[in-house]
């Protein structure tokens, strides 16, 4: 089981070859910027119906579709900054792009700015996946390259485990300054408290980050000459069959199976069963910190039976369950009464155990994925190929789950009016995605798991 990192430090590489790089460093100074780097980006996702009246005109319901547009198109560009920030890490340095890699920004409302505000709220949102293009694969690869040959699922993991936790705090951040200001004033200006406190965050973790040094492993390859001119024609002349398969077999479902257990059941509680933001939160967050620890086992586990086993267990699960799961979650909420005077009773318990056995499938999925993808690709591309394949999945599979299931819910609604099963039609998309990876994955994929990153820097 999970072990402590100092201890292994020095069983990866020669001493003198990790620099003043203690594990327990890199593990930290990874893992801090990683977390509020997603702090940051979920932040959005969470205050989609707030912003979607701050910067979107016309009806709720338009507004909040624009709204998830916008919160799509910072998924949609992250590949983008994964072959940018990539081709840096391949070229220069992991430690170098792990700095700049870090964003913030503040915006006029729609009422202070015209279409301007709609506009810079894309921009940012794009920028931010940019951003966030380059943070993974950054944090994923300097652990990995870090970690003893044996345990590399278990440190990967705690890269992995920092997703859910920054939804985690955003959630939390954003409960307690709803409930201190109270609604109306969070609504016209308290909605940016969230946002500004990560400027905190993001000095600390640039302070810990600034102190790391290379990765030993590519310290080697450039020392060797061995690093590659062009890692995008690389991956092009002889990688793109692992690229697709890596894709369509592995990220794409894990990245439904990450937005669908967390994301979608959020916006399901809210939007769909009616249940206030307050219990909402609380009914999402209970749950993800209880499975958090699932992270660090199933990494570890990953390290035993290996990577490729979990990963499609967790994402035919997910497919064969999603339906039952949600319309148990909607079984445990009565309602006495409609419209705005209506009372929602719900069963917490039962939604909250609904809830942790789709985080379940998420740790299941996503904690190896980080150590699979760096023994996946060879070290002189490795941050480039993994950045894509990763930020593909998550961009346009992932990123899109909130979108396409409110769209697919929408259109069966308008075509098949009063049928009670419409609630559920968004799940289509999950279901299809997860279906698919695991086919592709079962039949296109290796295990990784005893594969050595290091032979290719002697």
């Amino acid at each position: 089981m999970p072990s402590n990192p100092a201890a292994d430090s020095a069983k990866q590489m020669p001493a003198t070859e990790i620099g003043v790089n203690s594990l327990a460093h890199v593990v930290l100074g990874s893992a801090a910027g990683t977390l509020i780097e997603w702090y940051d980006f979920f932040l959005y996702a969470i205050l989609t119906v707030v912003l979607s009246s701050q910067f979107f005109p016309g009806s709720l319901a338009t507004g909040f579709l624009f709204s998830l547009g916008a919160l799509w198109a910072g998924f949609a560009v992250r590949p983008f900054g994964a072959a940018f920030f990539g081709h840096i890490g391949d070229r220069i340095g992991r430690r170098y792009t792990f700095i700049v890699t870090l964003s913030v920004g503040l915006l006029p409302t729609y009422q202070k700015a015209g279409l301007l505000a709609p506009v810079l709220l894309v921009l940012l949102r794009c920028l931010q996946g940019l951003a966030l293009g380059g943070e993974f694969g950054g944090a994923a690869i300097f652990v990995a390259e870090h970690a003893p040959e044996h345990r590399r699922g278990l440190y990967c993991s705690y890269i992995q485990i920092t997703g859910t936790l920054g939804l985690v705090a955003a959630l939390v951040v954003v409960l307690l300054v709803r409930i201190e200001l109270g609604d109306q004033t969070f609504q016209a200006w308290g909605w940016r408290i969230p946002f500004l406190i990560s400027l905190v965050l993001v000095a600390i973790s640039l302070y810990i980050r600034i102190r790391l040094k290379e990765s030993p492993l590519f310290t080697k390859l450039k020392t060797a000459g061995k690093t590659s001119k062009s890692p995008i024609a690389d991956i092009g002349r002889k990688h793109w069959g692992i690229i697709a398969a890596a894709l369509f077999g592995c990220t794409a479902g894990q990245a439904v199976v990450w937005y669908t257990g967390q994301f979608y059941a959020l916006v399901f509680l809210t939007k769909t069963l009616g249940i206030n933001y307050k219990d909402a939160y609380i009914l999402i967050a209970i749950p993800l910190v209880l499975a958090s620890p699932f992270f660090l086992f199933f990494g570890w586990l990953s390290d035993k039976v290996g990577r490729k086993p979990l990963m499609l267990t967790g994402c035919a699960l997910a497919a064969l369950l999603y339906w039952p799961i949600y319309h148990g979650m909607d079984a445990a909420v009565s309602r006495t009464g409609v419209g705005p005077s209506a009372v929602v009773t719900v069963n917490q318990p039962a939604i909250m155990a609904l809830i942790f056995v789709q985080a379940i499938f998420v740790t299941m999925t996503y904690a190896p994925i980080g150590a699979f993808l760096v023994e996946l690709f060879p070290a002189r591309i490795r941050y480039t190929s993994l950045s894509i394949v990763y930020h593909l999945g998550n961009g346009e599979f992932g990123g899109l789950t909130p979108l396409m299931a409110a769209w697919i819910a929408a259109w069966y609604v308008q075509n098949h009016p009063g049928d009670p099963s419409s609630k559920f039609m968004g799940l289509l998309w999950p279901i299809a995605i997860a279906t698919m990876t695991f086919f592709v994955g079962l039949f296109f994929l290796p295990e990784t798991k005893n594969r050595r990153i290091f032979d290719e820097a002697t």
